[in-house]
């Protein structure tokens, strides 16, 4: 059996191997590393890939500046309140503090680890400018729900979809569409481990709404649309060529990579199925399910020992996150205590991330649980 990987990116990477070759000399031939055609039509193309409407797509360096690009085109600054959930990781909420504005943190579903809509509306003052919902994992949070609160005070919604890409919302009322279009911006990042990832950094703003694309743009780019005219104050984010020409190679496969994660998610719910002190993740009625993590809690207070354990097997895992926002040093200053967010402080004991990858195979899941159940027992 060949060696369990948390994420086998050079399995992956060894198929489409001569794709790759052939797109980095190509930019290596055209001597455009910054911008230019690769850039531009790998947006087209992930915009094509993400919906049949016209989506725009805003190319950057890092999904962290597509938040942080994201908020500045809402005209976020000193003195806003942003609600966002407090079982994510630190991106979400760091751009928030950058640009001078208070996160306002709320708990999570302990089911789904999505944002909890009713603490989302409890949350809102006159001072609230934006709703940031982090669909964790690889599933959507309660679009529904978010929307109807968006509406009903007039808060705009911007997805941090960095590990959602391609999931869809749909619920009995007819609300559908994909993760990242319901808001005012998505958000996303293409970090290597993603299901979408180039071999560095990247990230991309998604919009339906061509004039919050062109501020959008004009932020990531100095605060300009024409060389040496400033009209914003903006910053310098931008995808490097050789990044996006890897990303356009990836992009025709991204379903089968989705389709890939979704069959090992179902070979180990089977196979977890009867395992005492295990819960498998939950799939939400309204929503797909990309797993870009595979998050198990473990519900008998042996979660470290487990990890320990399995590694002592050969098998690597993950805890995201070992800890919520309101428990970081850097956010002591907003005043939450231990305790304000029982659901948050209770998965970050309890959450074990598998092994979760296009290159698993059955043989390598069952050793993978065999291995966990004499952990746990």
């Amino acid at each position: 059996m060949e060696e369990i990987k948390m994420v086998d990116l050079k399995g992956l990477m060894n198929r489409i191997k001569p794709e790759i070759d052939e797109a980095i000399d190509r930019v290596l031939s055209s001597e455009r590393f910054i911008g230019g055609e690769e850039v531009q039509e790998f947006a087209k193309e992930l915009g094509g890939v993400i919906s049949e409407e016209e989506v725009f797509v805003i190319p950057c360096a890092n999904g962290t500046d597509a938040l942080q690009i994201a908020l500045m085109a809402m005209g976020i600054g000193h003195g806003d309140e942003v609600i966002t959930p407090n079982f994510t990781f630190i991106s979400t909420v760091e751009v928030v503090s950058m640009l001078g504005a208070t996160p306002v943190l709320v708990d999570v579903y302990e089911d789904t680890f999505n944002i909890d809509c009713e603490a989302v509306e409890n949350a809102i003052t006159e001072n609230t400018k934006a709703i940031v919902p982090v669909h964790l994992f690889g599933q959507c949070a309660d679009m529904g729900k978010l929307m109807s609160i968006s509406k009903k005070h007039n808060i705009p919604l911007i997805e941090d979809t960095a590990q959602s890409l391609l999931s869809v919302y749909c619920n009995e009322k007819g609300l559908s569409g994909t993760s990242g279009l319901f808001g005012s911006f998505g958000t996303t990042s293409f970090f290597p481990s993603k299901n979408l990832g180039c071999l560095g950094d990247g990230g991309a703003v998604i919009t339906l709404d061509e004039t919050l694309a062109k501020k959008a743009k004009q932020i990531a780019n100095h605060g300009g649309l024409v060389k040496y005219e400033h009209d914003v104050i903006g910053m310098n984010s931008r995808l490097d060529s050789l990044q996006a020409a890897i990303l356009r190679v990836k992009l025709p496969h991204l379903a089968g990579y989705i389709s890939k994660r979704q069959e090992a998610a179902c070979r180990y719910d089977e196979l977890l199925e009867d395992v005492e002190g295990v819960e498998t993740p939950v799939r939400s009625d309204s929503s797909t399910h990309v797993f870009h993590q595979y998050t198990l809690r473990i519900t008998n207070g042996m979660r470290d020992e487990v990890a320990r354990g399995l590694l002592e097997f050969g098998i690597p895992t993950g805890v995201y996150y070992p800890k919520g926002i309101h428990e970081h040093k850097a956010f002591k200053g907003l005043g939450y205590k231990k305790g304000d967010f029982p659901i948050s402080e209770k998965l970050s004991k309890n959450v074990l991330s598998l092994p979760m990858h296009t290159e698993l195979s059955r043989e390598q899941q069952i050793y993978i649980v065999e291995s966990l159940v004499k952990c746990i027992s």
